[in-house]
């Protein structure tokens, strides 16, 4: 959508420059939550030296965010759809302030996991009040267009946390970078509380009308036929870009932390120059009858190709990572797929239900990766040998959830009303 483009607001009047008024805030919000999804990744290596943690441990200390994250998408899907995008993502972000606040000063790992938990939950709205804002504001046709933009947004985040982040690191401390967040989330919670309001669709629903809403979304065959791939796959994607991509490359391509940073960038850049082609070509290949459900499903596949070729060390390692972020930026699409399922006034629950799954497959990847490893470490496998046979179950479970997708499609369905 271009810059000036309309729509039209509750009372039928035009606000003009809705890309600036509505994406852009939201965008922002975006931005920070990816910048701290991914933050621990670079600074891994100072917290073990810092707090002398194994893998499990640190493992449990990243994901702590992605549990609070995702134990709040089935609330966070009903505050949505009856209070509105605004008002409920500005005041998490005042969570998150809290939480990197916090985290800056932590001195053990219980009051860091505590902090990071709390700053999941700050950002769990980000991208899905940004869904629903564009639902409320946007037609339908745009709707996977503005997802894959806001998506973009989200890619400049992971950028910005690999290795400029690296740069800032000796210069201000992983506690330096942690308060200066709290700063930034404060002002991002104020420019979201600035968007124009629009009434929520489910705002005269009882809260037992919007729970079985909830309901009849986890028992629809559409939600479960989404649900194992974007789990693993996308929930995969996120444990190693937000964690283990790094100790990976370090300890089995034999990298060092720069270099293995400079690989989180080329990673971020392909996901960010996937999003943006995505937002911008998506209506157009519809139009020449590629859906984006033939995109979704060639991106999941080509991501598990790549994954196989990183697991066997089958190509540079440069290009492996950078064609991972390419093809795996596509799975965002399983959002607007999903919700179009659904009416309107589920569309809120219908994407947070999902990213629960995503969040439980990543907090679950994420802290199991690094515990697989460890075992594995144990049991006498050299370093590389233990991340390259837990790398290969992780790839096992990917795939068999891509076979299901696949062959649900081919199911007969229908649309949930």
């Amino acid at each position: 959508m271009a810059v000036g483009e309309t729509v039209l607001n509750s009372s039928g009047n035009t606000n003009i420059n809705p890309w600036l008024r509505i994406f852009l805030p939201f965008a922002a919000g975006y931005f920070l939550s990816y910048l701290l999804r991914n933050v621990n990744a670079v600074i891994a290596p100072e917290l073990i030296r810092d707090l002398g943690v194994s893998a499990a441990d640190l493992g449990l200390l990243t994901s702590a965010y992605m549990f609070a994250f995702g134990a709040f998408q089935l609330p966070l899907g009903i505050l949505l759809d009856r209070y509105g995008p605004r008002r409920v993502e500005a005041s998490l972000l005042l969570l998150t302030a809290t939480g990197a606040a916090l985290f800056s000063v932590g001195q053990n790992m219980t009051e860091l996991a505590l902090a990071r938990a709390l700053i999941g939950l700050g950002v769990s709205a980000c991208l899905m009040a940004s869904f629903k804002a564009f639902s409320l504001w946007f037609p339908i046709q745009r709707q996977a267009s503005l997802n894959s933009a806001i998506m973009a947004a989200g890619g400049l985040g992971a950028l910005t946390a690999s290795m400029p982040l690296g740069w800032v690191l000796p210069l201000v401390g992983w506690r330096g970078i942690f308060f200066g967040l709290a700063t930034v989330s404060v002002l991002a919670a104020l420019i979201i509380f600035s968007t124009p309001e629009k009434a929520a669709s489910a705002g005269k629903e009882t809260l037992a009308e919007q729970l079985r809403g909830v309901a009849h979304v986890f028992t629809s065959f559409a939600f479960w036929r989404y649900a194992p791939q974007t789990a693993m796959v996308i929930g995969g994607f996120m444990a190693m870009q937000g964690l283990w991509a790094v100790p990976w490359l370090m300890n089995f391509s034999g990298l060092t932390r720069d270099a293995a940073a400079f690989h989180l960038l080329l990673m971020s850049v392909g996901m960010l120059i996937g999003f943006v082609s995505i937002a911008a070509f998506v209506t157009r290949l519809a139009a020449r009858g590629i859906s984006p459900e033939l995109i979704l499903t060639a991106g999941m596949g080509g991501g598990l190709l790549v994954t196989l070729l990183i697991v066997i060390d089958g190509a540079p390692t440069q290009l492996l990572w950078f064609a991972m972020g390419l093809v795996f930026s596509v799975g965002n699409l399983s959002y607007a797929l999903l919700s179009s399922q659904y009416p309107v006034q589920l569309s809120g629950r219908a994407n947070t239900t999902l990213n629960l799954l995503v969040f439980v497959g990543a907090f679950g990847i994420q802290w199991g990766f690094g515990a697989v490893v460890d075992a594995h470490t144990a049991a006498g496998l050299a370093q590389r040998d233990a991340y390259q046979h837990t790398y290969a179950w992780l790839l096992g479970l990917q795939a068999a959830s891509f076979a299901w997708y696949v062959v649900a499609g081919k199911m007969p369905q229908r649309k949930s009303g």
